[in-house]
Order: structure tokens, then sequence, then C-alpha cells
């Protein structure tokens, strides 16, 4: 675990399973059909039970397929956290096509999806990071910036990064020393 305190915040990445994070909402990298899948979204959907596919359907069915870098909420289910922030990342195409922006999105609406129902802790995935094949450096820079500023701007109490693996972890934890120096807790 590394720890750092924005403007009285708390920012953490951890190492772990993020289907087992204590916030009040965990952070879903969905597909644009909140469908499940693999990955994170395949762990949460599993974890989380049955009941969660069907709060997303339902969400699909009534607003249409969510776009790359909003997000929607559903609650929990199964997991130790009260909601799940379903959000889409950019598929990586080499950088060309508005990846970052639309990853910084991924997080900025998160939080801010947070703030609007009152949630103050948030756990997120490397958004984009697996399948859609976003480098871990470059993601790592966009995400911890986005979740920075959020903070900063009291969007959440804290946020925790759930990193899989230790070369993950390192690049991030990097990362996050280049942006905010050296951690407070470690």
């Amino acid at each position: 675990m590394r720890a750092w305190t924005i403007s009285g915040r708390s920012l953490t990445l951890r190492q772990g399973d993020l289907t087992r994070a204590r916030t009040e909402a965990v952070v879903n990298a969905a597909n644009p059909g909140l469908a499940g899948g693999g990955g994170v979204d395949g762990a949460i959907h599993r974890a989380a039970g049955p009941m969660l596919l069907e709060a997303c359907l339902a969400i699909v069915r009534s607003r249409g397929r969510l776009a790359p870098g909003r997000a929607v909420l559903t609650q929990g289910f199964g997991l130790a956290a009260r909601y799940v922030i379903h959000t889409v990342g950019p598929i990586w195409r080499g950088g060309g096509r508005q990846e970052e922006a639309t990853l910084r999105a991924a997080y900025v609406n998160s939080l801010a999806l947070a703030a609007e129902n009152e949630i103050s802790s948030l756990a997120f995935p490397a958004i984009s990071c697996g399948a859609y094949g976003y480098p871990l450096d470059l993601a790592a820079a966009v995400a911890l910036r986005a979740l920075c500023a959020g903070l900063e701007s009291g969007l959440a109490q804290g946020a925790e990064m759930y990193l899989r693996g230790d070369a993950a972890f390192e690049i991030w934890t990097d990362a996050a020393r280049n942006i905010l120096g050296r951690p407070e807790r470690a």
C-alpha cells in the first residue's frame, strides 16, 4: 500500500482484489453494453451476483449503451461496497483518437457521480489497461492527475486504486511519486 494526502483527502494505491474493497463504491471498467465480461468487469459481476446484471441491462434498455468516458450507478448487491459506478474507458489505438481525454473523463465522471450521490470513498481499477490495451504508464499519469484534481475539488474524501500484480503496482507507484512526491504511508 502507498498513500498520499491531497487537500486533506486520501489517495491510496493497493494491490489486491477490487471486489473486496471496503469503500462505499467500486468503479467498474465496464463495456458499453454493461453486460459483464472478462477482467475487472466479469469479476465484479460474479462477486455482486445476478441482480447486478439485471440492473445494468435495465439501464441499457432505458438509456442505451454507455458511451466511453460516461458513468452510471447501480447498487453493489453482493459486494462489500454499497454501490458500483460503471464507466467505459477508451480502447487504446495508439493515442491519436482522444484516448487520453476519454480516460480522464471516465475517472472525472465517476468522481462526479459519486459526489452527486454523496458517496465519499471509491475504489478504482486501472481503467482500460486490460483488454482495452491502454499502456499502464500512460494510464497511470492520466488517472492519478484526474483523481488528484477530483480530491482537491472535494468530489470524494478518498480514492483507492486497486492494481493487479507487482509490475502494475510499481508502475503506478512510480507515476504517483513523479506527480505527488514520496508517499506518506508505504
